[in-house]
């Protein structure tokens, strides 16, 4: 079978677009505000799949828009890439009732969506974010905490690439030291992408002594969603 060019892959996810748009597989298209169908560079050699869309990706039709794409992208920026060089996408095209976890019959009716998704992309490196992507698209019933960090070697719809699971980003929203696993495997990307190291980062400037400050309430990430 030859080859699709990059027009032809272009115009295929366009009508898997609108083919996830209408799609009714499951019940979740009838509380959905907008399908989340995926964003990015179809020619992205780096793809991130996520668990489900959340409140405001339910609104504006986009995936990783909240809290937890702004922790993505500054994630991102850590390695020096741009959101606009990856391709993101996730599990489900619809938002869960109150993001309550996927259900087995919801993931079954929608991963269809993705794997043409994949097929369609060809990146070389799929960056699962959490536990539902991850055994997805490993095949495997290993949990994130066990396998996080860990390049996979995969065939995924016909695309040889390599499987690379993370924690969520949310997940840093709730316990900010996870931000710190974060930075480690995402600074593993630049090699795997490229086969080449990444170069480590200039060392912080010295800083100059100050008045120690004073002790103020610790805040409540949880709540107020920071990191």
């Amino acid at each position: 079978m030859q080859a699709r060019s990059a027009q032809e892959r272009r115009d295929a996810l366009v009508e898997l677009y609108h083919e996830a748009r209408g799609c009714e597989r499951c019940p979740l298209h009838q509380s959905r505000t907008k399908v989340v169908f995926g964003s990015g560079n179809a020619d992205a050699d780096l793809m991130f799949v996520g668990e489900a869309p959340g409140y405001h990706e339910d609104r504006q039709g986009a995936p990783f828009v909240g809290q937890a794409g702004k922790v993505l992208e500054s994630l991102l920026g850590s390695i020096g890439i741009s959101r606009h060089d990856v391709y993101i996408a996730n599990v489900l095209k619809c938002r869960p009732p109150g993001n309550r976890d996927p259900q087995p019959d919801e993931i079954s009716a929608c991963e269809g969506h993705l794997f043409a998704q994949v097929e369609l992309i060809r990146p070389r490196v799929i960056c699962t974010l959490g536990n539902f992507a991850t055994k997805l698209l490993s095949g495997q019933p290993h949990g994130i905490t066990r396998v996080h960090g860990r390049a996979q070697p995969r065939r995924i719809a016909g695309v040889d690439l390599v499987l690379y699971p993370i924690f969520h980003p949310a997940a840093a929203l709730y316990t900010p030291a996870m931000m710190d696993t974060l930075r480690a495997d995402f600074a593993k990307l630049p090699e795997l992408l490229t086969g080449v190291p990444a170069a480590p980062p200039p060392p912080p400037p010295v800083a100059r002594e100050a008045p120690a400050p004073v002790a103020e309430p610790e805040p409540e990430y949880a709540q107020l969603g920071l990191f």
